[in-house]
């Protein structure tokens, strides 16, 4: 793969793209590019219109950067390129996070915790949990149910937050008649606010995972 150093000019965003880019992925995606300059190239056709990367390009043009390593793929019909960025977009979200390794990279960064893409403040008190471990692992076969539906608890609430980093955006007052339609609503449930996050630890005697 021939990656060539193209003027930012030169490159044309496509006139639909699959992907919306708000703020705060712009903002993230900036973030990235000061700490670690451009890691992935765009990628453009025969006419240097963007497939893959419109993202980076719109943080490029708003830092005022004049170039951009770029890969050209040649060749390919319009149904080809349109497959190309769909699949661009839906690939990388089929990932899976390993959290037991998410929680060692965080121990071993200590309080280097600026990361793009997350919260810091979130990200330390994921590792200020773990001095909690050992006094859970102690507790194990003592606790109730109800305090085992707390953790379960607190394992969804955890996914839920890593899944979708809370915004900085306001949210909007809900109107009285939603308010109305959730109290009277025998079937509606509210899920638990993700206040905490949680880790989990393997139990020394059966090899169970506990999640705390």
């Amino acid at each position: 793969m021939k990656i060539v150093k193209m003027k930012i000019s030169e490159l044309k965003c496509p006139e639909q793209n699959i992907r919306i880019h708000t703020e705060k992925q712009i903002q993230e995606f900036e973030r990235s590019v000061k700490m670690f300059g451009q890691i992935r190239p765009i990628v453009v056709d025969d006419d240097n219109v963007i497939l893959c990367g419109n993202g980076l390009y719109a943080t490029l043009v708003k830092m005022g950067i004049d170039t951009a390593d770029v890969y050209k793929v040649t060749g390919l019909t319009e149904n080809q390129k349109k497959k190309l960025m769909i699949a661009d977009n839906k690939i990388y979200g089929l990932g899976i996070d390993d959290l037991d390794t998410f929680n060692k990279f965080l121990s071993d960064l200590g309080e280097d915790l600026d990361i793009p893409g997350f919260d810091e403040s979130i990200l330390k008190s994921m590792v200020a949990e773990a001095e909690d471990v050992t006094e859970k692992i102690s507790e194990y076969g003592t606790i109730d149910d109800e305090e085992i539906k707390a953790i379960q608890a607190s394992k969804e609430r955890k996914e839920a937050l890593m899944a979708n980093p809370p915004s900085n955006e306001p949210e909007e007052d809900q109107t009285d008649d939603d308010a109305i339609s959730n109290d009277n609503s025998p079937h509606q449930t509210t899920p638990p606010e993700p206040t905490e996050t949680q880790k989990s630890v393997i139990c020394p005697e059966c090899g169970c995972r506990i999640w705390l």
